[in-house]
């Protein structure tokens, strides 16, 4: 029988930009495992017959919108202090990814997938129309039983209903005096996940969205 390789996790948080808002999901994992390489982690590696860099994302983030504050959760063969994986992993990250914690984990912790909950976005939006006239259409939405809508998933057509998966929104001026910010506060958990673009849609926001940015994710333990 082969002996168990001994293992330890380690959480980062991380930031993908704007160089980077444009890649898949999929290109980015295949970043991580580029970046892992160049900073030379002994990262573990999955038993059979095509043994893959152990690591999980928390969440994919939509094709466009960047991320403030992104976890990672990555197996290593070898134990290294939190600020040992930070100073390798620093200098050789791609432009729009940056590294901004680490911190050890224990092995026996669920998967973080499974402990999302939600997920925090910033529309910054570009428009003429006042704030007050938006703030209504939000009002108007939160007020509502229901919102049916049509999505495709796998090459078909569903329904759904995405009122559920609003748990709130807000309409603010922006800081610098540039524009009104939208937040949203989107279910982001096993049992479905709203995404901002879908929000935008309804308020009729989409080409007022100059940027959209993830700025945290909430996980189950964060209580």
């Amino acid at each position: 029988m082969q002996e168990q390789q001994e293992l330890w996790r380690v959480r980062l948080t991380f930031a993908k930009g704007e160089a980077l808002k444009y890649i898949s999901h999929l290109d980015l994992a295949r970043a991580w495992e580029r970046l892992f390489r160049r900073a030379g982690l002994p990262v573990a590696y999955s038993q059979g017959f095509n043994p893959r860099p152990r690591f999980q994302i928390a969440s994919g983030l939509p094709v466009g919108v960047t991320g403030r504050a992104e976890l990672l959760d990555v197996w290593l063969a070898e134990r290294l202090a939190p600020d040992e994986v930070l100073a390798r992993l620093g200098p050789a990250s791609p432009p729009g990814l940056e590294i901004l914690a680490a911190e050890e984990v224990d092995l026996r912790a669920p998967a973080l997938q499974a402990r999302m909950q939600a997920a925090d976005y910033v529309a910054v939006l570009n428009t003429a129309e006042p704030a007050e006239a938006i703030r209504t259409r939000v009002e108007a939405l939160l007020a509502a039983p229901s919102l049916p809508r049509q999505r495709h998933h796998k090459g078909k057509q569903q329904s759904y209903d995405l009122r559920p998966l609003v748990q709130s929104l807000a309409v603010r001026p922006a800081p610098s005096g540039g524009g009104i910010l939208l937040e949203m506060r989107l279910q982001a958990s096993p049992e479905g996940a709203g995404r901002p673009d879908q929000v935008l849609d309804v308020l009729g926001l989409t080409l007022a969205a100059r940027s959209v940015e993830r700025t945290k994710l909430h996980f189950d333990f964060d209580k």
